[in-house]
């Protein structure tokens, strides 16, 4: 157990403590009414005086409307940050949003933009996949079909069959895609009824 890196996490309380009564306009006075800790325990623990303890921080924690870790300083215990590590493939980006090995996989696909019109290389690999369109206009081959596909659309398919994907535009596009290896689908629930847009043949 490191004392020392302990007796400085305490020492820094007092400071703190001081910095937030000031910060709220309160007094020395009108702290000790309010928690019921005397004036001059409250002054030796802000000047360091006063070892603090669980019994004198916690009204502190209350009246402040601060955790009680904040309060002290304490350190964290894990970092809640996720660490994406984009990868570029054929000229595009791909930031892997699941973790998880095996079953279906999540990616954010950014599709730059392109100063002229490409041609499509279709191609084919094992497995199902489905992309939802964020931004952009999105240009989807699938066999003889040529699609355009704006945000809010999605569509579903096997990928073994030649596909490409591409801006339909030059633009840059954003998608969503979930990504199944053993041809896991992603079930969709359509509207039949709603009328097809121009271009958009399903």
């Amino acid at each position: 157990m490191d004392h020392h890196a302990d007796d400085e996490v305490l020492g820094a309380v007092g400071p703190r403590l001081r910095a937030l009564r000031r910060d709220r306009g309160i007094t020395l006075a009108d702290l000790a009414a309010t928690t019921g800790v005397s004036e001059s325990t409250l002054s030796r623990l802000e000047s360091g005086q006063r070892r603090p303890s669980l019994e004198l921080l916690l009204p502190l924690a209350r009246i402040y409307d601060v955790p009680l870790d904040d309060l002290v300083g304490a350190p964290r215990t894990g970092d809640p940050r996720i660490h994406l590590k984009p990868i570029r493939r054929f000229g595009m980006t791909f930031v892997p949003l699941s973790r998880r090995p095996g079953g279906v996989h999540a990616f954010k696909m950014i599709i730059p933009s392109q100063p002229g019109p490409l041609e499509p290389t279709l191609q084919t690999h094992e497995g199902f996949e489905w992309l939802y369109v964020l931004n952009g206009r999105l240009r989807l081959v699938l066999g003889e079909r040529d699609l355009t596909l704006p945000p809010g659309e999605a569509a579903e398919f096997d990928t073994s069959l030649p596909h490409w994907l591409g801006s339909a535009d030059g633009g840059v596009v954003e998608l969503l895609i979930l990504f199944g290896l053993q041809g896991v689908r992603a079930h969709v629930r359509t509207d039949t009824h709603r009328p097809s847009q121009p271009g958009n043949q399903r």
